[in-house]
């Protein structure tokens, strides 16, 4: 049998990765943070860009198009597949991936900083201000306060008269700064200033004062007995007072992370209106650019000198460079619209309503690949009612129901983390009773299902839990 040679005509389209395109795909990929060193370098290096200033709309000054100007079309297209631009890179996420189970409240300062603001903004004199930002400063990250007020008094004393009670006095107005607890010298006392901030009428209140004051260790060993006749409390009561103490927080500073300076910009924001929700971009978010006009106004279209044709290149450049932060713009916005629109019910309800939600049908809906949705919410935030999100975190996989709805895993792990949270502390739910109390909210799970998410959340076996009651 011989082979003879053929000639074969394809058609196809394939998209040109033009080194302006690459740029367009390249800073949608970039966090809000990346973003503005990126063109702080552009400001720097193009003599053709500047920053605009309030108001200045009208000193912009246009040049005529020339020829080279009217490569740059209207809109740029920043879909296409992620190996097109980054050859190494590996294949884009699955949207079965399961986003992070954890709020991302954003918070751009330390613990210290979050004090001194507060104090700062409170009735304090100038002798009070510098004692509290001397305790402030002695305050660890855990928002407990070191060292005795003694030492600390002592060693003030060799710059201006202070006494132990004038710190006593300031150290009590900033224990009842947010968060509640800090300045705290001891557990004993964290605990007891959360208490404070209840209301009287919560039940059981005084009796949970009365055991974080007096019986904390007897708390600690879980001697029931002992505390059950010293606080004259039945069994219940007392399962319903350690269930108080439990939603106390023992280092109150442990949610500021000041170890990190990876600071979360939102890049748009959620806000609800009469006709829903409103997703708009965070106008503060970026630098606004535009052509410097005096520069702009030297370039003559017949003019071939060597400095006419930096300008010309430099006025290119900036205007590639301003296209494609308006199409990062546009798209991230359009995206964030779709995601947000299929989970409207996490906004009015939280992670209870989440609903499923994988690439492909964001992909679909935008007509977009997954691999551009993926870029388009990697590092991406939103800020809404409920907190600060990366927008991947509104992604997960789907659960069957047991009415045939689907449930997301995200809505699963919350339900689960309420049902361990409201739990009896003598009678912890196992995986089993779980899966049962799921299944009553037509919500089908195997039983090795509730376990991984159950670890996945850092949540002891229910044997474990009974043990540390």
């Amino acid at each position: 049998m011989s082979m003879k040679p053929s000639l074969q005509l394809r058609v196809g389209t394939q998209l040109t990765m033009t080194p302006q395109l690459q740029q367009a795909i390249q800073l949608l990929q970039l966090s809000t943070l990346d973003l503005r060193q990126e063109i702080q370098q552009a400001l720097e290096s193009n003599p053709m860009l500047e920053l605009e200033e309030p108001y200045s709309e009208q000193d912009v000054v246009e040049t005529p198009e020339d020829d080279w100007a009217s490569d740059i079309p209207d809109e740029l297209t920043v879909d296409s597949d992620w190996s097109d631009t980054y050859q190494d890179a590996g294949p884009a996420s699955s949207g079965s991936e399961e986003g992070p189970d954890f709020e991302r409240n954003a918070s751009a300062t330390s613990l210290q900083d979050h004090l001194l603001w507060q104090l700062a903004m409170g009735d304090f004199d100038s002798h009070e201000r510098e004692l509290g930002e001397c305790l402030i400063d002695a305050i660890g990250d855990d928002g407990y306060l070191g060292g005795s007020l003694d030492e600390l008094a002592a060693s003030l004393r060799q710059q201006r008269s202070v006494s132990t009670a004038d710190l006593e006095r300031t150290l009590l107005r900033i224990q009842q700064f947010d968060p509640t607890g800090v300045g705290a010298r001891d557990l004993r006392e964290c605990l007891l200033l959360q208490l404070g901030m209840l209301d009287d009428d919560t039940p059981l209140l005084p009796q949970a004062k009365r055991l974080v004051r007096q019986f904390l260790e007897a708390l600690g060993s879980n001697d029931r007995r002992l505390l059950k006749r010293r606080l004259r409390l039945e069994e219940n009561e007392l399962d319903s007072v350690i269930t108080l103490i439990r939603t106390l927080d023992p280092r109150p500073g442990q949610r500021f992370d000041n170890s990190r300076h990876d600071y979360v910009i939102p890049d748009l924001v959620a806000t609800p209106s009469q006709d829903g929700w409103r997703i708009e971009l965070n106008a503060e978010a970026l630098p606004r650019l535009r052509i410097q006009p005096d520069y702009a106004a030297l370039i003559k279209r017949a003019d071939k000198s060597d400095d006419n044709t930096f300008l010309r290149q430099h006025l290119q450049e900036a205007r590639w460079l301003m296209k494609s932060l308006t199409s990062r713009n546009d798209t991230l916005l359009r995206v964030g619209r779709e995601i947000m629109s299929r989970q409207v019910a996490f906004l009015e309800r939280g992670e209870e309503a989440m609903k499923p939600l994988i690439l492909a049908d964001i992909a679909r809906s935008v007509d977009m690949h997954e691999s551009t949705i993926s870029r388009v919410t990697t590092q991406k935030y939103i800020h809404t009612p409920r907190g600060v999100f990366e927008l991947k975190y509104f992604f997960s996989s789907q659960v069957g129901g047991g009415d045939g709805d689907s449930v997301s895993s995200t809505a699963i792990r919350a339900r689960l983390k309420k049902l361990i949270g409201e739990e009896p502390p003598r009678k912890p739910l196992s995986d089993s009773k779980l899966v049962e109390l799921l299944a009553e909210a037509d919500i089908s799970v195997a039983r090795r299902t509730v376990a991984k998410y159950r670890e996945a959340m850092g949540i002891p076996s229910s044997s474990e839990r009974k043990r540390l009651s």
